[in-house]
């Protein structure tokens, strides 16, 4: 009871910390609110002392930012929210209507998520209930270059395509069931791919469980078979699945712009960029509650899930065994693609990115440009080889930092778990607007805004499979024997884990590249004339129906690094398991830990 009630308060503070933080954004900033709200509300009038003081005192700015902020959590207990410094109007009204908007596209985008991954793991699961995986490894590179695809390259290109030249479904406005179409799939086509993989790396361990012998000599059929072994992976994976539900209601900014989607993603971007406070405050501690909720029910889904065997510690490691040694075609794929990316890199490095030629506007790829020119004549392949540069360099070094903290944090659930729920209601691009109040604008800012916040998902990652693996047969048989938890965490439960989290890490590395692009694509990155890959697909993208292979071929590039991160993780990190291996480790630690006098051995048996 007192370790909720600490969690509780932990997450608690949390969401006051940043919701106060955001009250304070223009102070920190060291800009006049005042005058941010008048070049929103009317560009042309000129900001006079007269007319700032005005709005000094329309909003109340003269008490002071502390006083400001706690007459907006008195309201909060009568559900006022304030009064929008735009527009006037309620916040909370607003902002619900924002939040319900959101909620559904995050619902249908959702259900094509789940489609998505079920359509990646489908060959697994086929092959599993007929007990031919055996020798065989899972995936392939389809689902990488999905996974790859910029949320808002699919959106522009659904939206040009589908929306506007063949008429079938409307590209843009948010009036009914019709208009959710599009986006869903835009933001569930690369989530479904990332969770899709994430269950068909686990899938091989649940498929190798007694039960699935046993199942299959009884002559159950297949399909039962595949969904047990479904139900089995899936509370593994839940906590990042409830991390899903709340980036794709308020991370969906760059789509809900691209669509004019009025949702709370783009509302919350619109009130932070113009420092709106009461609106970005009441958007912002509704994700934080959306957060804890999809928290709490996934936690609570996952238990129901696993039953009486994570309490008992009668689970099995789904942790996969070594397998046989990878067909010479698999072995290949990653150091084709990673030569052809290398290639790319090469070729382009030469050329000046920089360089330009009004006369050859917008030229097609030939021998002279491979990869043609963009609006100002500059070679498309020396901006794509420049920006390579930068663009993976930052997304290898903020992988690396997620993934370390991931696995630190995600050792101490009951710390990172709060932490992981608020983290997550902070989109990047609010993120970024934070670290930019802070730290102040730079070449840093979109790397630390996305560092800030990527190593959530490896952390809830963490969490769940060590959960699990602490509940399995052989930890509980070396705990018995005597094995203190340091023991237990550095020669059993984190060898089981961090492959899988490691496979998880490259598998995001793309994202996180899209994350840095995504930025860029908002302006709020690197700035022109930068070869960013985000910033060449922004600049790029007004001309895509003339000039399509400026926008297709940084895409191209950035789906060609997605399938070398799913190929290379597939190929690598497949250490020992479950079954003999997790019979060896035990009698290791029985050897290394039985006690040492006959009255212990004797107390402990």
């Amino acid at each position: 009871m007192r370790r909720t009630v600490g969690v509780l308060l932990w997450r608690a503070g949390l969401a006051a910390l940043l919701v106060c933080g955001i009250g304070l954004l223009p102070w920190l900033s060291h800009t006049d609110p005042a005058l941010t709200v008048l070049k929103v509300r009317s560009a042309d009038r000129d900001p006079t002392p007269e007319v700032l003081a005005d709005i000094r005192a329309q909003l109340g700015l003269k008490d002071g930012p502390l006083r400001l902020l706690g007459r907006w959590l008195a309201g909060l207990p009568r559900g006022d929210a304030g009064h929008s410094w735009i527009s006037g109007s309620e916040v909370a009204p607003d902002v619900l209507g924002a939040l319900g908007v959101s909620l559904l596209l995050m619902a249908v985008a959702l259900v094509v998520a789940l489609a998505t991954a079920a359509a990646v793991c489908a060959r697994t699961l086929h092959l599993g209930a007929r007990r031919r995986l055996a020798g065989r490894p899972t995936g392939g590179s389809g689902s990488a270059v999905l996974a790859a695809l910029p949320e808002f390259l699919i959106a522009s290109v659904l939206a040009t395509v589908v929306g506007v030249r063949w008429g079938w479904l409307p590209a843009v406005g948010w009036y009914g069931p019709q208009w959710t179409v599009l986006p869903a799939l835009a933001l569930g086509l690369p989530a479904g791919a990332v969770l899709g993989r994430l269950l068909d790396d686990q899938l091989p361990g649940a498929f190798d469980e007694p039960w699935a012998l046993a199942a299959t000599a009884r002559g159950l059929p297949g399909r039962t078979v595949a969904r047990k072994a479904l139900r089995r992976c899936v509370p593994g994976l839940l906590p990042n699945l409830g991390l899903f539900v709340v980036g794709l209601t308020g991370g969906a900014v760059a789509v809900e712009q691209i669509f004019d989607i009025p949702g709370l993603g783009r509302t919350t971007l619109q009130a932070a960029i113009a420092q709106d406070l009461p609106v970005l405050q009441a958007g912002t501690l509704l994700l934080v509650l959306l957060g804890a909720v999809t928290t709490a029910a996934a936690r609570l889904t996952a238990r129901r899930l696993i039953g009486p065997a994570l309490r008992d510690g009668a689970l099995r490691s789904l942790h996969r065994p070594t397998p046989p040694p990878l067909p010479t075609v698999r072995r290949i794929l990653p150091i084709a693609y990673g030569l052809l990316l290398s290639g790319v890199v090469a070729l382009g490095l030469p050329r000046d990115p920089l360089a330009l030629d009004t006369a050859a506007r917008l030229q097609e790829p030939s021998l002279t440009h491979p990869f043609g020119t963009d609006a100002l004549g500059r070679d498309v392949l020396a901006r794509v080889a420049h920006g390579a540069l930068d663009t993976l360099l930052l997304a290898l070094a903020v992988s690396a930092l997620a993934w370390l903290a991931g696995v630190l944090l995600g050792c101490l659930p009951a710390l990172s778990a709060p932490l992981v729920d608020t983290v997550n209601a902070v989109p990047p691009v609010l993120a970024a607007l934070l670290v930019t109040a802070v730290w102040g604008s730079g070449a840093g800012t979109p790397v630390l805004a996305v560092a800030v916040v990527a190593w959530a998902p490896l952390a809830a990652h963490t969490s769940a499979l060590l959960g699990q693996e602490r509940a399995t047969l052989h930890v509980s048989a070396t705990r018995a024997l005597g094995a203190r938890r340091s023991y237990l965490l550095r020669s059993e439960l984190l060898p089981a884990v961090v492959p899988s989290v490691t496979r998880h890490a490259v598998l995001r590395l793309p994202g996180i590249a899209l994350a840095l692009a995504s930025l860029s694509f908002l302006g709020l990155g690197a700035q022109p004339p930068t070869p960013e890959w985000g910033l060449l697909l922004a600049e790029n993208q007004p001309y895509a129906e003339r000039a399509p292979w400026a926008v297709l071929t940084p895409a191209a590039v950035l789906a060609l690094l997605g399938a070398l991160a799913v190929t290379a993780a597939g190929a690598g990190g497949r250490g020992r398991g479950g079954g003999a291996g997790a019979r060896r480790r035990t009698a290791k630690a029985a050897r290394a830990q039985v006690p040492a006098s006959q009255s212990e051995l004797v107390r402990v048996s």
